[in-house]
């Protein structure tokens, strides 16, 4: 899940001199509070050990279970990793993975080690993972590369397969040299050449900037700015133009913007809007201008407003785009004097460019029907009135185009070709009648020969939460499905942001359940309409989206017939109760807060996937778990694994076979799962052969 707290609470016991007469009672009953504090300090240490203990023999009793239950996969999840490095293999670029260019120079990251070159000359290698010798693992990975302004300093942060990471300043000039090492440096940006602002992460929480002044081996990093809110997270960005580097601490419904002129690197930060609940902004540059995308109008969704740099305050902001209902914003690009908002309406992806100078004239470019997500090309950002963009889709790789304002037209790059768009897939776009008529959108992707839909295996996706869209990046593991004649539906149900912040809204706090309900009308709308039925369709969600999925098990098993979950968070209600554990303190504006709310106790504890738990005939379900994740511990996992199987077995003594309930139980603590190729394949191997074989499909001549 998202970011969370972790509060630790210690008791300090000490000793108080001996009193007499009267305060000598007074004395007594102080040290006998104390004394009943420290027992129960105790104690709780002890229920603490005692549940740790329990724990490790649930962990050593699911271990077990698994390798009694993994031969009936075994043999399958080899010929499925098999096949997936073929098509790995098929898709992956020859090219080195470029990351941005700078004057006439660009820099690169390939197979573990950063490099420059001039247009027409050699790489050089600048950093490699391999000369580092404080890194403990194989699979750390560089994450993001900044270049100071005159390119005499590269700092690049390195991602542990915890969510640890460490940032290493290189000095590149007369050779490269490693001349710092941030360890826990988050975000990080560049003022002058000399001057690196960076964040801590700790516990994934970040609520400290610090400047780092380069030159002087004696100078230490000196914090400039510290978030005293638990429930905020601060991050740095750089304004689009250069300007000004953004010090951004927001909460799940609020935010606040603090500026670093780059110029002038010694001067404090200083705020644009003071926070207030619920107001969201981002803010951008543009000629003394600042451009501020927010919620601040009526209609509580963006609208992009200006204001004098002189005068930031919000009482002084003035509307200059709104975005139109049911529209969600994306991105937004300053391209010299033109304004480029790239949005998304029920699936389709557009353009609107407008002049900063004449905003009231708005251009409309819908960009294909195949593209499903967009990521801009940053380092070309401000070429002659060009925006340079990457489309791509579940199942299109990433095409590169871009779009002249001056001629108001978009081209595929000189490099690209027709050839490159994949045309023997279809994209379908769907509305599915909620239970309350509000349409929700789903994305289907299948092969363009498939027939027989009807009886075709259905793997569906869904997340609503955070205000997040589904993730939809070319994944070619996805490939080797559709091949096999799958369908692949993507339901965009409310908590998700697919439609805007009111998307958001509609399914957040006491409105959790309507995301359940989104889902439950999906399936039901995807059956109805020819693709698949419930004994060949699948669910497949992760983190925050195993709500969901948990809940409609409970509700409307009978939809599906198999689940594969990663680091499913699957105990609201206890979690929620719980302010020393993670996915509380910060989650409370998503999930809410039990402890104060008698009303929203009850109202989780009516949708929580954990408490729900019921003897009934539930669909065969597969739990990836990682054993030291911070985000969603194991043990809640082991105690609704526990509860659900022994359902499911009472269910059993009276309605047949039961069901298999597998909680896969994996090292690391990597919430979004492992980063090593060879392990990823694997994983996704052994998923693929559940769904197989809980689904009965028919391998056909292609059986290992």
């Amino acid at each position: 899940m998202h970011r969370v707290v972790i509060l630790f609470q210690k008791i300090k016991l000490g000793f108080q001199p001996r009193c007499f007469s009267t305060a000598e009672t007074l004395s007594n009953s102080w040290a006998f509070h104390r004394f009943a504090k420290s027992c129960k300090h105790l104690e709780k240490g002890k229920r603490n050990l005692c549940q740790t203990l329990n724990n490790q023999e649930l962990v050593q009793a699911e271990l077990r279970y698994y390798k009694s239950k993994s031969p009936k996969y075994c043999k399958l999840e080899g010929w499925f990793k098999k096949r997936l490095e073929t098509i790995c293999d098929r898709y992956a670029s020859s090219n080195n993975s470029f990351v941005m260019a700078v004057n006439g120079i660009e820099y690169f990251e390939d197979d573990g080690c950063i490099y420059r070159k001039l247009q027409k000359g050699s790489p050089e290698l600048v950093l490699c993972l391999d000369q580092l010798q404080f890194l403990q693992s194989n699979d750390a990975h560089f994450q993001r590369i900044r270049v100071s302004p005159d390119q005499k300093y590269l700092a690049s942060s390195i991602r542990m397969p915890s969510d640890e990471s460490t940032c290493v300043v290189v000095m590149l000039d007369p050779k490269p040299l490693v001349v710092h090492v941030l360890p826990r440096a988050f975000s990080f940006e560049w003022a002058t050449d000399n001057s690196l602002f960076y964040t801590i992460l700790e516990k994934l929480q970040s609520h400290e900037v610090y400047r780092l002044l380069l030159g002087d081996p004696r100078t230490a990093s000196e914090m400039v700015y510290k978030e005293n809110d638990t429930r905020f997270f601060v991050e740095l960005t750089c304004t689009k133009d250069g300007k000004f580097i953004t010090i951004n601490s927001n909460s799940k419904t609020s935010s606040e913007v603090w500026l670093i002129d780059r110029m002038h690197p010694l001067e404090a930060p200083k705020v644009v809007q003071e926070r207030l609940p619920e107001l969201i902004y981002h803010v951008e540059h543009w000629k003394n201008q600042l451009y501020i995308l927010t919620n601040f109008a009526a209609t509580k969704d963006y609208e992009l407003m200006k204001t004098h740099i002189s005068s930031s305050g919000m009482q002084n902001w003035k509307t200059v785009y709104a975005i139109k209902e049911k529209h969600k914003l994306i991105d937004m690009e300053l391209v010299n004097d033109n304004c480029i908002m790239i949005l998304k309406c029920y699936g389709r992806l557009c353009l609107h460019v407008f002049s900063l100078k004449e905003p009231e004239t708005v251009k409309s470019i819908q960009l294909p029907s195949w593209a499903c997500a967009i990521e801009c090309e940053a380092y070309l950002r401000h070429k002659a009135n060009v925006f340079c963009f990457q489309l791509s889709s579940p199942v299109q790789p990433s095409v590169s185009f871009l779009y002249s304002i001056d001629e108001d037209e978009f081209y595929m790059k000189d490099d690209e070709t027709c050839l490159n768009i994949n045309k023997d897939y279809k994209v379908t776009r769907l509305k599915a009648p909620g239970m309350d008529d509000i349409l929700v959108p789903i994305t289907v992707f299948h092969k363009m020969t498939l027939n027989e839909m009807n009886d075709k295996p259905l793997l569906v996706h869904v997340y609503g939460a955070y205000g997040m869209d589904l993730n939809f990046d070319f994944k070619p593991e996805q490939m080797l499905l559709l091949k096999d004649g799958w369908i692949l539906a993507y339901c965009h149900v409310r908590g998700g942001g697919e439609l805007g912040l009111s998307w958001h809204r509609a399914g957040r706090l006491d409105k959790k359940h309507i995301g359940i309900d989104d889902l439950q009308v999906c399936l039901r709308h995807l059956h109805t309409m020819g693709y698949s039925n419930p004994r060949r369709t699948a669910l497949k969600a992760g983190s925050a989206g195993g709500v969901l999925v948990g809940g409609l098990c409970n509700a409307s098993p009978e939809l599906i017939r198999a689940v594969v979950l990663r680091a499913p968070f699957l105990d609201v209600l206890d979690t929620m109760l719980d302010p020393s554990l993670p996915l509380t303190q910060e989650e409370q504006e998503e999930w809410g807060n039990p402890l104060t709310d008698q009303r929203l106790f009850k109202y989780i504890q009516a949708y929580c996937p954990y408490q729900n738990i019921k003897p009934q005939n539930y669909p065969s379900i597969l739990i990836t778990a990682y054993r030291d994740d911070q985000r969603v511990l194991l043990s809640g996992l082991l105690k609704y694994t526990t509860k659900l199987r022994n359902a499911v077995a009472t269910n059993y003594i009276t309605m047949g076979e039961p069901q298999s309930i597998i909680l896969d139980i994996q090292p690391g603590d990597d919430h979004y799962g492992p980063t090593n190729w060879e392990q990823s394949l694997q994983e996704i191997g052994r998923h693929y052969a559940f769904l197989y074989k809980e689904l009965e499909l028919d391998l056909g001549g292609t059986r290992p």
